[in-house]
């Protein structure tokens, strides 16, 4: 626990990570911190989330009415994909029938989690050509009958990919309807609102939301009652794997927006505590470490395709590389195999420290001397210790140097909570910074983060002017940004592509606008 006496302000951000293993929450005063606290996330989330937000509430002397907004990062969904747990088994329908047969869904998906998240898949026709026509027309009837034996399956997970549907919606949207008819209370996912162009990348995407849909309203079920639980009336939001904020009703329908939202916040939160804008940054939390680059300040984005749990999506998301390595990681052969199971959030029941009978990386580092937990006489006289603490230095050097952009060397940040799992001064030549507050940075990038908006759409330039259609894409990036809860006055353009279309006819062009701005009454 961290104490720092705050200056008074009516606006204090409550900054909340909850991963697998510990659920951080920080008070903060602009960049300051005023109080942190970190406890075991434990099976119920929404006891975790009061026992920690109570907790610096308490030490930073605010009431509720202070509170101007609860930003919430997490990596239960993440983790979810990697650990191959708490998913829906889900039904795919691709709308293209008779075309793209060769290759059904899920073919390059990993045995376990297909068997996990399961191969009920249907081909139906539908689909455009890349210029705009129809492959062929959907067929209600084909949709209807599929519905019911997705139905019968007790299914309730769905997934709708119609090829090159990011240039038209229009099938997707149709065959939501039909299925409606139904399958009334499905969790249905349509691919265009999550990933891009390419038709697997895409698709992989649309099932992955969907078999997280069950634990997604359980999860943000719980972060609201959490947050009435600690009686404060302040907007909740969930932080998105682009550094921006979204609503919690949004991320309910989208869980897969939190992808990687943990560690771009530990990213977001290690450049605050640093003062460093370019750097490597090693987040090491209870499951996994995330590596990634930091410029200027913010987290070098991913290319086209981004692999998740071993599955390649197309949706935007920071150039990141995952090791299963973390605090409960499970530690084998005389410490040269570490993770990539994790006993998660029962590290305080499963570790040796803690009287359990399964040595994790934690266990290891305690008889290290690099980190002070539990009852350090359980693994007095632990052999191996040195062989598993290089084989964690070794697996991060390995994966700093996929990472690095050229042989120049660069600072590495070390945040989170699992941290002290390595030791030493340098790893493969970058000096190593360890900033005050490290363990909570996740939370602290949480509490900073903005509000965004973006429009994504193709404008045909016959009747309106290039300029007309630019204009148009900002406001429409803006009003969502507004309507998320950003100060319209700070609103601002971050990113804009254009990709004209010279396929499609009617001088298209498409527009990507993203805007991020201040939570309306909370800039600092």
């Amino acid at each position: 626990m961290n104490k720092t006496p705050p200056s008074h302000h009516p606006r204090l951000r409550l900054g909340i990570d909850v991963g697998g293993t510990n659920t951080d929450a920080v008070l903060m005063d602009g960049d300051r911190v005023v109080a942190w606290h970190k406890v075991s996330t434990g099976a119920r989330i929404t006891d975790a989330i009061v026992a920690a937000a109570g907790a610096v509430l308490e030490q930073g002397g605010a009431v509720a009415g202070d509170i101007f907004a609860v930003m919430l990062g997490t990596t239960q969904f993440t983790n979810a994909v990697i650990e191959r747990r708490r998913l829906n088994r889900v039904a795919v329908l691709r709308l293209a029938a008779p075309a793209t047969t060769a290759v059904p869904p899920m073919t390059d998906w990993p045995e376990d989690l297909r068997a996990v998240v399961g191969g009920d898949y249907y081909f139906l026709h539908g689909g455009l050509e890349f210029d705009g026509r129809e492959i062929s027309p959907l067929d209600e009837a084909e949709l209807s009958a599929a519905a019911r034996k997705i139905r019968d399956q007790g299914i309730d997970a769905v997934a709708i990919t119609s090829v090159f549907s990011p240039l038209d919606a229009e099938m997707e949207h149709r065959a939501e309807a039909i299925l409606r008819r139904e399958l009334p209370a499905a969790a249905i996912t349509l691919s265009h609102r999550i990933g891009r162009i390419g038709l697997l990348e895409r698709e992989n995407a649309a099932i992955l939301n969907a078999a997280l849909s069950g634990l997604a309203g359980v999860v943000l079920g719980a972060f609201s009652q959490a947050i009435d639980d600690l009686g404060l009336a302040a907007p909740l939001y969930i932080s998105q794997n682009d550094g921006t904020l979204m609503t919690a009703a949004h991320a309910a329908r989208y869980p897969v927006l939190t992808f990687a939202s943990g560690p771009t916040n530990s990213m977001r939160g290690a450049a605050v505590l640093s003062g460093l804008n370019d750097a490597l940054v090693v987040d090491v939390g209870g499951t996994t470490t995330d590596i990634g680059l930091l410029l200027d300040g913010f987290p070098r984005e991913a290319a086209m395709t981004v692999e998740v749990g071993g599955v390649r999506t197309n949706f935007r998301m920071p150039d990141l590389l995952a090791l299963g390595l973390g605090g409960g990681s499970l530690v084998r052969d005389g410490g040269a195999r570490i993770g990539p199971d994790s006993v998660g959030f029962e590290l305080q029941q499963r570790a040796l420290v803690f009287g359990g009978d399964t040595l994790t990386m934690s266990d290891i580092a305690v008889a290290g001397g690099q980190m002070n937990l539990g009852d350090g006489e359980e693994v007095a006289g632990l052999e191996n210790v040195d062989a598993a603490l290089n084989q964690a230095v070794e697996m991060v050097a390995r994966a700093l140097e996929r990472v690095r952009p050229s042989a120049a060397s660069l600072p590495v940040i070390l945040v989170g909570g699992g941290a002290p799992v390595l030791g030493g001064s340098h790893i493969a030549g970058g000096e190593i910074v360890r900033p005050g507050h490290g363990q909570v940075a996740n939370a602290i990038g949480a509490s900073i983060a903005m509000v965004g908006g973006e429009c994504d759409r193709i404008f045909s330039l016959d009747g309106i002017s290039r300029d007309q259609a630019v204009a148009a894409a900002r406001e429409e990036a803006r009003a969502q940004a507004v309507e998320a809860g950003a100060d319209a006055a700070t609103v601002r353009v971050v990113e804009m592509d254009e990709i004209p279309l010279s396929y499609l006819p009617g001088n298209a062009t498409r527009l990507r606008v993203k805007v991020v701005g201040d939570l309306d009454g909370g800039g600092q």
